[in-house]
């Protein structure tokens, strides 16, 4: 097919947040990245995330907190980090680099933090993911980053790169229009990414970074009920990757929303409904198909299913984080009120 031919990617957000269900725990986790000292100096990376509980009247109340401040040199190493409350196991991730190496080097370096169930750890697994798509907050701020990077790399470099994306995921397939020189036919950044916080539920998300100069925000909630017999939980997510605007206002790259049922008692999926609302290229959507070779896994192992099933090209980079991050799931039902 032409790339004149191919369809737009889907280019509407879902938000602003849905206002909380009662009876319900939601996690909300965040990472701002910012450069105060330009592009070329270190990232400032601020993570935050949080568990609120919702009870029948609509209360909610703050049942954990966690986050962290890190810098990140332009080849992704982190050179400082600091966690709050302090954590000695994530001071240690000074000196490695960001990528899909460090998810590896979190969990055996930050066992405890998957074990409680702690939601700081949903925060600190996306550093990897957010230091690779983040640069692009530069293209929103000055028209000619794309240039002028293509001009420090150099032709053959910029060829490497391109090369290695091919197959990294569904929608980077050789041949696809993510991955050819000339490029997609359609703009990868002209979607408002709207308002995350639901003006009638300004309590649903903690508070956000927002300083000066270009930046960049990935963003996560996940809300969890019990159905109405209690005999399975239902599972309501979603994933954005935006970017400042020098204008104002905010451009998405990346959103997904994810529903899913789970048994209570077994936590065996049941069901998966994901839905793309902004992706940047027109074969990207195909990858939702994949997903329903989870059913029948259990919620709690889902981190390593994901990997198992849906690696490279079988599955969505981006999806396949908005599925992983489904794992907190059972800790989050633990404190739910049992229904009535």
């Amino acid at each position: 097919m032409a790339l004149s031919d191919l369809p737009r990617p889907p280019r509407a957000t879902a938000n602003p947040a849905p206002v909380r269900p009662s009876n319900s725990l939601r996690r909300t986790s965040s990472i701002d990245v910012a450069w105060p000292d330009g592009p070329e100096a270190p990232r400032l990376m601020l993570g935050r995330a949080r568990d609120v509980r919702t009870d029948s009247s609509g209360r909610c109340e703050v049942l954990a907190e966690g986050g962290f401040r890190l810098h990140m040199t332009e080849d992704k190493t982190i050179t400082e980090i600091a966690a709050d409350p302090s954590r000695a196991s994530v001071a240690t991730l000074v000196g490695e680099r960001g990528g899909g190496h460090l998810r590896m080097v979190l969990r055996e370096r930050c066992p405890e933090l998957i074990a409680q169930g702690d939601p700081l750890y949903l925060a600190l697994d996306d550093i990897s993911g957010t230091s690779l798509v983040s640069a692009f907050a530069w293209s929103q701020w000055y028209p000619d980053w794309a240039e002028t990077l293509r001009a420090r790399m150099g032709g053959e470099e910029m060829d490497r790169m391109m090369e290695s994306r091919i197959d990294v995921c569904w929608g980077l397939q050789e041949g696809n229009s993510g991955v050819r020189r000339e490029g997609p036919p359609h703009s990868v950044a002209d979607a408002d990414a709207g308002e995350l916080v639901n003006p009638a539920d300004p309590s649903g998300w903690h508070a956000f970074h927002d300083g000066d100069g270009p930046g960049f925000r990935r963003a996560r909630r996940i809300d969890v009920t019990h159905d109405a017999g209690g005999g399975a939980l239902r599972i309501d997510s979603m994933f954005q990757d935006s970017a400042k605007l020098r204008e104002g206002g905010r451009v998405a790259i990346h959103e997904y929303l994810l529903r899913a049922t789970c048994d209570a008692e077994t936590l065996e999926i049941l069901t998966l409904e994901p839905e793309a609302r902004i992706l940047p290229f027109s074969e990207c959507p195909g990858a939702v198909h994949n997903t329903q070779r989870l059913l029948g896994k259990r919620l709690d192992e889902i981190r390593g299913e994901v990997l198992a099933l849906l690696r490279g090209p079988a599955g969505c980079t981006h999806l396949n984080d908005a599925l992983r991050a489904l794992a907190d799931v059972p800790a989050l039902a633990r404190d739910l009120q049992e229904p009535t």
